[in-house]
């Protein structure tokens, strides 16, 4: 069982759900991962609130059965995960170029 602070979120399309959440370790969870880590594995996510207020994130469902993340009520507004700051990009460094020497058996001429 693990323990993840968030402190950034990327919403979805809508901008109403959550699609990716990041966390102060470094790490970075879809929002189906997170649900399964809460669900499945016993993880713990939480969000800190001003005044050394902790809110824990549970896994709540729509009328249409659809899963999705929010804070246990606080009586905060706005709402804890939706008030984090954006998640910046990933950025793939893309790796160094390969220089390929052919071997000298393979018929190459120095």
């Amino acid at each position: 069982m693990a323990r993840f602070r968030i402190t950034c979120t990327i919403h979805s399309e809508d901008h109403e759900r959550i699609a990716e959440v990041g966390c102060d370790d470094g790490s970075r969870f879809t929002e189906s991962e997170a649900i399964a880590r809460i669900e499945n594995q016993g993880d713990e996510f939480v969000v800190d609130r001003p005044q050394g207020h902790t809110a824990k994130v549970i896994v709540e469902k729509t009328k249409e059965g659809r899963k999705f993340l929010k804070t246990e009520a606080d009586g905060e507004k706005p709402n804890n995960l939706l008030s984090l700051p954006t998640c910046k990009k990933h950025v793939e460094t893309p790796p160094p170029p390969r220089v390929v020497v052919p071997a000298r058996s393979h018929g190459v001429r120095w």
